[in-house]
């Protein structure tokens, strides 16, 4: 077994928060060594804990289509990694939506994951929590912030907000995302599949 296969099969194999899950763990992700392309969101939602097939909702329809990807692209793995925040569903919020992804999984996961994907030349950063790992300090103060100004970012990442039918607001109040920023993101995909 490869060093990618064996670390891709103790992650799906995790329990580490098995008591904290309500529908206990199914670690969900996919990637290839060969990827050059990684999506990192937050965590899978209860149609995906089901399915087992990450994006597969309509959080995922939406960002396909900020993309201007098919799903045959989307999910060739050998071409696409896709990577959560957190792997399990984590939930509820008290205040409607999905809970935050459980803190274990990006510190335990994700730099092992890093070292095993080489080939990664663009990482989309899909939401806050992604946001705030992978750029850290040099994120803006706000989603808003870190997404306007996504060229300062490139060519190794790109924020983007979460595809949740829940920010239609937002995109009708920055229209810049939609005319300005996802035809620049499209354009640095088709460089890289």
């Amino acid at each position: 077994m490869t060093d990618l296969a064996q670390l891709l099969a103790d992650i799906r194999a995790c329990r580490v928060c098995e008591a904290r899950l309500p529908l206990g763990p199914r670690p969900t992700l996919r990637a290839a060594r060969s990827a050059r392309i990684m999506i990192v969101g937050q965590a899978p939602g209860t149609r995906v804990h089901e399915t087992g097939i990450p994006w597969n909702d309509r959080s995922g329809d939406r960002l396909r289509e900020w993309l201007g990807l098919d799903s045959n692209t989307f999910y060739d793995e050998s071409r696409i990694a896709i990577v959560p925040m957190g792997f399990c569903y984590p939930g509820t919020h008290p205040n409607g939506g999905d809970a935050p992804p459980r803190p274990e999984c990006a510190p335990l996961w994700h730099d092992q994951l890093r070292a095993q994907l080489p080939d990664i030349e663009l990482t989309l950063l899909v939401g806050a929590y992604a946001q705030a790992r992978y750029l850290g300090e040099r994120r803006g103060s706000t989603m808003t912030e870190t997404v306007g100004r996504w060229a300062d970012y490139l060519p190794h990442f790109f924020p983007t907000p979460h595809p949740s039918w829940r920010n239609t607001a937002w995109l009708k109040k920055n229209p810049w995302f939609s005319d300005v920023a996802l035809p620049a993101l499209r354009r640095r995909l088709e460089t890289l599949l």
